[in-house]
């Protein structure tokens, strides 16, 4: 998956009320301001404003999750400001997006974090100024964020350690007769890439062993690489778990390179399209246009009063070569139902 230089244009209409949207990126690509009201009915979007700082929109990952934002603030109708990183390790520029939205009208903060603690010190400003934060799909560490005095009033995201034990057991069914196993994580200290691999980990049964560990940075090129490096170390592997899609298809091309398709297999997190063409065997998909959606129901629901429960896990789904199609066809959401208890808040 590649990069954007530049975002659609969105334009929300109402009944009565049309308000334009335009995401306008930096000369440098990849880094979102947008501003927007909307209102599905018409109506004034009232006193609830939302201010969203994500990760970087190089990510389609992240894209996707900027549209539930869009999408559910055109629903309820409110005013709403949203700012991405540079880049999906842009820690510092996307610290200063926070500190500068943080002490600005908004009544609800929705925070997507790069790293457990790049956002802290905004965090500490929202929380003087007695705001509501939401934290949706990368975790702000506790310890942190007690010391900054913050309460988060909502955790959004997957559960990425029922994610990898998901991978880990269709695994298991895929080669019966185990083998040697290499991962390929994140950003090495990553807390989501080292849940995934904790999960997939603990996931393992039968004559599996773990001979191999390595951080690709997100990035498929560095994945292919490292991939390459770790085939010729251990010419039978018989599977690569790898924490995110578009490092699964950097290492699906060092398979496929090896001459090793069919016989060393790569499953993943993430990787509908992967699994849809073949690339990759298995991947647990996650929802990340759900997640941005429920961020900006639970502020919604915070305004109007409600408490929010403490944690909310997103759904997901294990796609295989039978249901890739379906999958896709249903995509930005699930093909399953799923339960959202901030809609249900909002009823």
């Amino acid at each position: 998956m590649t990069g954007t230089e530049s975002r659609r244009s969105r334009q929300v209409a109402g009944i009565a009320l049309v308000c334009g949207l335009s995401l306008i990126l930096s000369a440098c690509g990849g880094d979102s301001d947008a501003e927007g009201t909307s209102g599905a009915d018409g109506a004034p979007a009232g006193d609830t404003k939302i201010g969203v700082v994500i990760k970087g929109l190089d990510n389609p990952f992240f894209q996707h999750m900027e549209d539930g934002i869009e999408a559910a603030a055109k629903d309820s109708g409110v005013d709403y400001t949203i700012q991405a990183a540079a880049s999906i390790t842009d820690t510092t520029g996307q610290a200063d997006k926070l500190s500068n939205l943080a002490n600005q009208d908004y009544s609800c903060y929705v925070v997507n974090p790069i790293s457990g603690t790049n956002l802290i010190q905004g965090i500490a400003q929202i929380a003087a100024n007695d705001k509501t934060i939401v934290n949706i799909d990368n975790p702000v560490e506790a310890d942190a964020a007690e010391a900054a005095d913050a309460t988060i009033a909502t955790y959004i995201g997957t559960d990425n350690v029922a994610a990898g034990k998901m991978v880990a057991d269709q695994l298991a069914k895929l080669a019966p007769d185990g083998g040697d196993v290499a991962t390929v994580g994140g950003i090495a200290g990553d807390v989501t890439s080292a849940q995934r691999i904790d999960g997939f980990k603990e996931g393992l049964t039968g004559d599996f062993t773990v001979v191999q560990e390595v951080a690709a940075d997100w990035n498929r090129q560095m994945a292919q690489t490292e991939a390459e490096t770790i085939l010729r170390g251990n010419p039978d592997l018989a599977a690569f778990f790898v924490a995110n899609d578009d490092m699964a298809m950097g290492v699906a091309r060092a398979v496929a390179a090896a001459d090793r398709k069919g016989e060393t297999l790569v499953v993943s997190v993430d990787g509908i399209d992967g699994v849809a063409s073949g690339d990759i065997d298995a991947a647990v998909a996650q929802y990340p246009y759900v997640v941005g959606k429920m961020g900006m129901q639970a502020c919604e629901a915070s305004a109007a009063g409600n408490e929010l429960p403490a944690k909310v896990d997103t759904p997901i789904e294990l796609i295989t070569p039978d249901n890739a199609k379906e999958a896709q066809e249903a995509f930005p959401e699930p093909p399953s139902e799923y339960e959202n208890p901030f809609a249900d808040l909002l009823d």
